[in-house]
């Protein structure tokens, strides 16, 4: 249940900005369209043990964007941060799936000192890959799609990569929430596929990570630039239940998984 919702101001723009429960302060960044509302299942849970701090990415549903062309992976971390010191927060533990994954690395990057501990479920570090050329053209298709005017294929394409996604079953010609996948595909997708954190900043940094992946993941792109990362800087690398889409489909059992996966990190 939501305790508080306000507006944070933000460079040529406005978050929507959603605040529950009680404890150490926990971030949750959004992936896919950018909901809050997306982690809404999941921040009851997580509300129990912590004070979950919820947003609306830059431009998505209740947040506005007044700027033009790509919306970086630096600009939404710049976001995230402005969101936890909005809510009076120097610090606060970050939890990001998928983009929002890629978002919480941008964070530690840029602003470490705002970032107790993160927790990055499935990011799309897809250049960590040897087939990276694949996945990259593959975002490049979806962005190509929509800017054609057929955002319904780039949803289809985009979906039917993503274990355990699956289409919802659709009433009506009309996508739901197109506006929102629009500037996903637009806007924002391929920059999303092509950030790779800065390893070193990563490596000499002072914010504890863990890399984790869906245990229904195994076997697709997306479970394994976590992995890779992992290795990559020596982190620990954790297999959480359900797949892409647990944090939001499978909350209740997520939650519990990633309270342990929490804990471990403010030891």
């Amino acid at each position: 249940m939501i305790s508080e919702s306000g507006a944070c101001p933000v460079p040529d723009g406005e978050l929507h900005v959603e605040r529950s429960g009680a404890g150490p302060a926990l971030l949750l960044v959004p992936g896919g369209t950018g909901a809050a509302a997306s982690y809404r299942a999941l921040a009851e849970q997580l509300a129990t043990r912590y004070t979950v701090l919820g947003y609306d990415r830059r431009g998505h549903f209740g947040s506005t964007d007044s700027t033009e062309g790509p919306l970086t992976v630096a600009r939404h971390a710049d976001d995230a941060r402005a969101v936890v010191e909005h809510f009076g927060y120097s610090k606060a533990l970050v939890f990001g799936s998928s983009a929002g994954g890629q978002i919480g690395l941008e964070l530690a990057v840029r602003h470490p000192d705002v970032v107790s501990g993160l927790v990055v479920h499935e990011p799309p570090a897809v250049g960590l890959l040897p087939d990276a050329d694949e996945w990259l053209e593959f975002a490049e298709e979806q962005a190509a799609l929509s800017a054609d005017g057929d955002v319904f294929a780039a949803f289809q394409g985009f979906l039917g990569s993503i274990a355990g996604a699956g289409l919802p079953p659709l009433k009506t010609v009309r996508l739901p929430h197109e506006h929102e996948w629009r500037l996903l595909f637009d806007r924002e997708l391929v920059g999303f596929y092509r950030y790779l954190p800065d390893l070193d900043a990563l490596r000499r940094g002072p914010v504890p990570i863990v890399l984790t992946a869906g245990e229904g993941s195994r076997g697709y792109y997306h479970y394994r630039p976590a992995r890779a990362l992992a290795l990559e800087l020596g982190l620990p690398f954790v297999e959480l239940p359900g797949a892409h889409l647990a944090p939001q489909r499978n909350a209740k059992a997520f939650a519990e998984a990633l309270n342990t996966v929490l804990a471990d990190l403010v030891l």
